[in-house]
């Protein structure tokens, strides 16, 4: 088996589907056979790093130095180069495991991503590590996922899923897709395509009326949903805001590295 491959974590009526060599994406997500994650090669849960969402133009300041990442959302870069690489499995149990990847170009700098999954009965955790031996930098972590809008199977038909969530602010999204800088205290209803602040740590609840409700969580205060599709939303924890290499950036050292977590937590209604 080459360290790239897929493979499958298990506990229970869980299965996880982890694919390093599709940018470590959860490819799968299923709960007694039924599948919550979006299938498709660009679908699924991918990590976001080291920038999370849209960087404007898709040039940051580093100190002095303007760096340019690749325009794969023009006029914006867009959720990080991580997902655009095959990973390596370290370390792989019947329901843990660890997987890396050494950032390259277009990233500027040396630097190592280390995610962690690990599955239960009831939840799903991700824990992703960016760390530098070498130059400073700037970086955000998070994860994208795609949950299906409506399940199939055992849980299949009625009313498709919606989002449950309380927000202290919505970050203003300009027509540039990117925060104005302007908060808002009461939250505009969806759809949304946009950044929410929660300082008590990120609570949604993703809820399939009468069948499942799956709930994400992170001690981040970032998070972006996305619910423009009729197929899938989106749940996304993340380190920071949208242009936030620009906007509020964290620096990783080689002594502080920047880690984040998110656990699903899931329970049949």
């Amino acid at each position: 088996m080459s360290t790239h491959d897929d493979f499958t974590l298990t506990t229970g009526d869980a299965e996880a589907t982890v694919s390093p060599r599709n940018g470590g994406r959860i490819t799968s997500l299923r709960i007694g056979g039924v599948e919550l994650l979006r299938q498709g090669e660009r679908y699924g849960c991918f990590p976001m790093a080291p920038w999370c969402g849209r960087i404007r133009e898709g040039r940051f300041l580093d100190g002095g130095t303007t760096q340019q990442m690749p325009l794969n959302a023009p006029p914006h870069a867009i959720h990080g180069t991580a997902r655009d690489h095959a990973w390596r499995t370290a370390r792989k149990g019947a329901d843990e495991a660890v997987i890396t990847l050494d950032l390259a170009d277009p990233w500027p700098y040396p630097a190592r991503l280390t995610q962690v999954v690990a599955l239960t009965e009831e939840s799903l955790t991700l824990t992703l590590a960016i760390e530098t031996h070498g130059s400073s930098f700037p970086a955000q972590l998070g994860w994208h996922p795609w949950f299906n809008r409506t399940l199939e199977g055992p849980l299949g038909g009625g009313e498709g899923a919606r989002l449950e969530f309380d927000a202290a602010w919505q970050e203003e999204r300009g027509e540039d897709h990117l925060p104005t800088g302007r908060r808002l205290e009461k939250p505009l209803p969806g759809p949304w395509d946009d950044c929410f602040g929660m300082p008590g740590g990120v609570d949604v609840a993703v809820v399939w009326p009468e069948r499942l409700e799956l709930r994400v969580t992170s001690p981040e205060k970032w998070v972006v949903l996305y619910d423009e599709q009729d197929a899938a939303l989106c749940v996304e924890p993340q380190t920071g805001p949208p242009n936030g290499l620009n906007t509020a950036p964290r620096l990783v050292t080689p002594l502080e590295p920047l880690e984040a977590t998110t656990t699903w937590r899931w329970r049949r209604l």
